[in-house]
């Protein structure tokens, strides 16, 4: 990684954070005026590739020198925007990109068979824009600027989930849905931020978390952080807050899934732990409280009965939205257990659990646009039918479940260690209950893959098709991460262990 920060110029070495922001959002106009999809497919693929290379340099950086303070037009924070890099965010950074070129990468055919041909360029523009406004969250150091990037990635959102109309015309119901509740949690977000201005008279996230120890009995500051915790609650589907994602998932085209899936939340879930450990300090009381009777709880209620209501549906697509939700309740527990140990684990379950649920919705689009499948009994007998495909499934689901020798191992080995240091042996408990009832669900899927009897053709012959080389690519880089990293966990071990201590010890203040 030292290798790419030292051929780049100086120039664009200085100027990073900016341009790793910038350039999508560039491209995004750019593609709205090309004059058809592959054009803008290209220019998708080319930004996403930069940014790949910045979020490295930015890495680099981050773990060589320190945090990082980019003044945005030179006007010095916390008078100006800041954009502010730390070990943290650092991690979410290469997430976010490397997703984006995979999922870029794997875009083409999907797109091609699912969005009209005269619709694809703004599509891509769109996704453009959600990339640029999610990398916006990451970076900045600004409450209210982040509260605008939050919501220039998720209009977006709203656009894209919508033109699974072509397709299906319930997604036109589920952008809606997502639209109105995705609108209140902005709202709620916002009214926090402006309390917290009211009570700090700043917006710098390290300004205020500066000013906050001396008005932690304030009410003005407690409300700020109700409503935060509500608004940023619904943008990562936190459990009851859940109910925009399971049809969003379901009805969007399939490339907008597999992208929402693997960032969308984990970016809100980052945004929780900014709040609570960088501008909110963890030891007042009423922060406190909330590790163990909001996050905690609300995660481990998450982790069982979502994925009960993810065994009974039909629906391939909204079991694994269902199962997104409880997956989420992991990093929930992480957050409310409240330590580096948890921390940590929670962020490590955050980028395992976008390449686990990144291979399955990618293997889903592949196998929808060979066979149009919707339904789990859809894909009887896929194991013969696609099995290239149906191998690289099978490793995510795996994965999923936590069984060793894939990735979603560590993730559930380190929360339970963490939950133990804390003495909460009911919610090691929990984590075992929850991943025989993943075992339950993803049999369902496994059985119906490689048990049930495959189509035959008039012939008798088995009916059998290859996903494209182009999504095949991203599938399989996945499938294989999700493998390599058991054996080899020690880059995410590191990268996660630094971002939870960069938590912990307040970078941001």
């Amino acid at each position: 990684m030292e290798f790419l920060a030292s051929i780049l110029p100086a120039q664009i070495v200085a100027h990073a954070p900016a341009i790793i922001v910038v350039v999508p959002l560039l491209m995004a106009a750019v593609s709205a005026i090309m004059p058809n999809g592959k054009l803008s497919w290209a220019l998708v693929v080319i930004s996403a590739a930069v940014s790949v290379v910045l979020a490295i340099v930015l890495t680099v950086d981050v773990q060589t020198s320190g945090v990082i303070s980019y003044a945005m037009g030179g006007w010095a924070p916390p008078a100006g925007i800041e954009f502010r890099i730390d070990s943290l965010n650092a991690v979410l950074l290469l997430l976010l990109t490397v997703i984006g070129l995979l999922s870029a990468v794997y875009a083409l055919p999907s797109v091609a068979m699912q969005i009209d041909a005269n619709r694809q360029s703004l599509f891509y523009a769109a996704f453009l824009v959600c990339f640029a406004g999610l990398l916006g969250v990451a970076i900045t150091g600004d409450a209210f600027n982040m509260f605008v990037f939050l919501e220039i990635s998720s209009i977006s959102t709203y656009v894209l989930v919508g033109m699974g109309a072509g397709r299906d015309r319930r997604a036109l119901t589920a952008a809606y849905n997502y639209l109105i509740l995705g609108t209140i949690g902005a709202t709620f977000f916002v009214i926090g931020v402006g309390f917290l201005y009211m009570a700090t008279g700043t917006l710098n996230m390290a300004d205020m978390a500066a000013r906050l120890p001396d008005l932690s009995s304030s009410r003005v500051v407690q409300a700020a952080f109700a409503f935060i915790i509500v608004g940023l609650g619904l943008k990562a589907a936190m459990f009851p807050l859940h109910l925009w994602l399971p049809n969003a998932y379901a009805y969007s085209p399939d490339f907008v899934t597999v992208f929402q899936a693997t960032t969308a939340t984990k970016v809100a879930f980052y945004t929780l732990v900014r709040f609570m450990f960088d501008v909110f300090w963890p030891d007042a009381a009423f922060v406190a409280v909330s590790f163990f009777w909001v996050f905690a709880v609300l995660g481990i209620v998450a982790m069982i009965v979502v994925s009960i209501q993810a065994v009974f549906q039909t629906d391939a697509r909204r079991l694994l939205a269902f199962s997104s939700v409880a997956q989420a309740g992991y990093m929930m527990l992480g957050l409310g257990i409240g330590s580096v140990a948890g921390i940590a684990a929670g962020m490590l379950h955050l980028v395992n659990h976008a390449m686990m649920k990144g291979v399955l919705f990618m293997a889903l689009g592949a196998f929808a646009v060979r066979f149009g499948i919707r339904r789990i009994s859809d894909l009887n007998g896929f194991g013969r039918s696609m099995p290239f495909t149906s191998v690289a499934f099978t490793i995510g689901g795996l994965s999923l479940i936590g069984v060793p020798m894939t990735v979603g191992f560590w993730s559930k080995w380190y929360l339970g260690v963490a939950a133990f240091e804390n003495g909460w042996w009911w919610a090691v408990a929990a984590l075992i209950v929850s991943s025989l009832i993943a075992l339950v669900y993803i049999g369902r899927m496994l059985a119906a893959i490689w048990v049930a009897e495959p189509q035959h053709d008039r012939d008798g012959d088995i009916v059998t098709a290859r996903a494209p080389w182009l999504m095949l690519i991203p599938i399989w880089i996945l499938a294989i991460a999700n493998v390599w990293y058991f054996f080899q966990p020690e880059f995410l071990i590191s990268l996660t262990n630094a971002a939870a201590e960069a938590a912990l010890a307040g970078e941001a203040r």
